[in-house]
């Protein structure tokens, strides 16, 4: 197989756009798992499966230089879509809002280019195709199952609509924050409305959590340290005329690296239950560590940035974003175990990820693909 870099790249769109049609969620990407392994299959490629619906590919395994891993996501998001598109999600309720379908499609392309220069490589190549980044810890299980065996670097990228095409964003250390959740149930004692005396009222207290918890980001975290504290719901059930015995807060945490998150759940648990025994209850703080900080490492990062000058041209860093951004990455967990870097790549998308009306931009298929390949070390595609 010998296509030409355009042929390479339309193959990549059409994929892109089959895989849009059929979005599945974390841990359940069969039909997804099956697309890419069977193109895999047609480009000539050897493949094994990896934490069940994950995929690992390895090129040139004999090759001398340092062995370069590349990743690619593959879950969609239970959201129902709004585009209108022609290859708009056939599954209710199910699709790619964070544009995995593209990430997929343009390490396929990837693939496929480095399979016609395999001779050419430096060092090995290994391909990762991980299931379940959208909160399943894919990342964790692709190395639990071997993923990282042998291998020196890995590298990622994300499409980030917040940025301009063109441009895009890839620091030496934090890139995307580490994240969290929280809940803080108000223990009470319930009782009739009009005797409110007789009752220790646990939605009085959880109003009051809610206020006290925004000097957290406010009055005890620097202004240059990026944080975020959201108080997303207070459920309260009860009659009109009946004071509840509990509240439930629930909330997440975003925070620019692991350390910060966690003194950010320890003010948490102080402030609310310091809150709840002013208010007579008692306060239960739960909290939950989802994904730790994606943070790069600078020498696969300065590599990194010189590919995204290489692809994109000079100006690509000329933007007014900064770093870390607050949405967070299982890629964290490879970042953890070997060196590497991760960048975001603007795209031309207006609708903002993880919402009905987002579809991912194909003209970043090429770009994209382009910097893998180069990462990787073989041909410039003309």
């Amino acid at each position: 197989m010998n296509d030409s870099w355009a042929e390479t790249v339309a193959r990549a769109t059409e994929l892109r756009r089959e895989l849009h049609r059929r979005p599945e969620i974390a841990w359940a990407e069969h039909a997804t798992a099956a697309t890419v392994r069977a193109e895999l299959d047609a480009i000539g490629l050897g493949w094994r499966t990896c934490a069940d619906t994950g995929t690992v590919v390895r090129l040139s395994p004999s090759a001398p230089g340092r062995h370069v891993a590349l990743r690619a996501d593959l879950d969609a998001m239970p959201i129902g879509e709004a585009t209108g598109l022609p290859y708009a999600s056939a599954t209710d309720g199910v699709m790619h809002a964070c544009g995995h379908d593209g990430h997929t499609a343009a390490l396929l392309a990837a693939a496929r280019w480095l399979h016609s220069h395999e001779s050419s490589l430096p060092g090995p190549v290994t391909l990762l195709f991980q299931p379940a980044e959208e909160g399943g810890h894919g990342a964790r299980g692709m190395i639990a199952d071997g993923a990282l065996e042998g291998v020196d670097v890995v590298y990622g990228w994300h499409n980030w609509p917040g940025l301009p095409f063109g441009r895009a964003l890839c620091p030496d250390g934090s890139v995307m924050s580490a994240n969290g959740t929280f809940e803080v149930e108000l223990l009470g004692r319930g009782g009739h409305a009009s005797q409110p005396e007789a009752t220790r009222d646990p939605v009085l207290a959880a109003a009051a959590v809610v206020v006290a918890l925004q000097q957290i980001v406010a009055r005890r975290t620097s202004p240059q340290q990026a944080a975020v504290v959201a108080v997303t719901s207070l459920r309260a059930e009860s009659a009109a005329t009946v004071t509840p015995d509990s509240a439930l807060i629930a909330g997440s945490v975003r925070a620019a690296d692991d350390d910060a998150r966690s003194r950010i759940f320890s003010l948490i648990d102080d402030i609310a239950r310091a809150t709840a025994a002013a208010h007579g209850v008692d306060a239960d703080v739960r909290t939950t560590v989802r994904y730790g900080a994606t943070v790069n490492h600078p020498g696969p990062a300065a590599e990194l940035r010189e590919r995204l000058s290489a692809v994109l041209g000079p100006a690509w860093a000329e933007h007014a974003a900064a770093a870390p951004v607050l949405a967070s990455e299982d890629f964290s967990y490879y970042l953890n175990r070997i060196p590497g870097a991760f960048a975001l790549l603007g795209s031309g998308t207006t609708a903002p990820l993880h919402s009905a009306g987002y579809d991912f931009d194909d003209a970043l298929l090429d770009p994209a693909a382009r910097l893998l390949v180069g990462l990787a070390g073989a041909p410039e595609p003309l």
